[in-house]
C-alpha cells in the first residue's frame, strides 16, 4: 500500500505540482475513498450472490410449476383421450353389431326360401301319401265287395 500511496502522491506531483505528505488530508481522503470502495463492492457482490441465489430459486419454482402444469395438461388429455377412445369404441361395436345383424337377417331371408321349399315339399308328400292310402283303401275296399 505505501508503494501505491507513493506513485499517486508522485502522480499528483507531475499533474499539479504540488507536492503532497503522506498526512496530507488528501491522501487521507484517497484512503478512505479506497475503503469505501472495496466495502461497496464487497456489499455488492454480496448482494449479488443473494440476488443469484434468489434467481435460481425462483427458476427452479417456475420449473416446478411449469412440470406441474404440464403433468395436468398431459393427464387432462390423456383422460381426455381415454374417453374419446372408449365413445369410439362404443360407437364401432354398435356399427359392428348392426351389420352383423343386418348380414344375419340377410343369410336368414336367403335360408328361408330353402326351409319354405322343404315345407312345400313335405306338405306334397303327405298329400300324396294320404292320396296313396286312401287309393290303397279303396283298392282293397273294393277287392272285397
Amino acid at each position: 500500500m505505501d508503494a501505491e500511496l507513493e506513485s499517486l502522491r508522485q502522480e499528483i506531483f507531475r499533474v499539479h505540482g504540488v507536492s503532497v505528505g503522506k498526512d496530507d488530508p488528501v491522501m487521507i481522503l484517497y484512503t478512505l475513498n479506497k475503503e469505501l470502495l472495496a466495502a461497496g463492492t464487497k456489499a455488492q457482490e454480496e448482494q449479488l450472490e443473494q440476488f443469484k441465489s434468489e434467481l435460481e430459486g425462483i427458476a427452479y419454482q417456475w420449473g416446478n410449476d411449469a412440470k406441474e402444469k404440464a403433468e395436468r395438461i398431459l393427464n387432462a388429455s390423456l383422460a381426455a383421450s381415454k374417453e374419446a377412445m372408449a365413445s369410439l369404441m362404443k360407437a364401432s361395436a354398435a356399427e359392428a353389431a348392426t351389420a352383423m345383424q343386418a348380414e344375419l337377417e340377410k343369410a336368414l331371408r336367403r335360408a328361408e326360401a330353402p326351409v319354405q321349399s322343404a315345407r312345400n315339399l313335405f306338405a306334397l308328400s303327405v298329400a300324396a301319401s294320404i292320396i296313396t292310402l286312401i287309393a290303397a283303401v279303396v283298392v282293397a275296399w273294393s277287392s272285397l265287395h
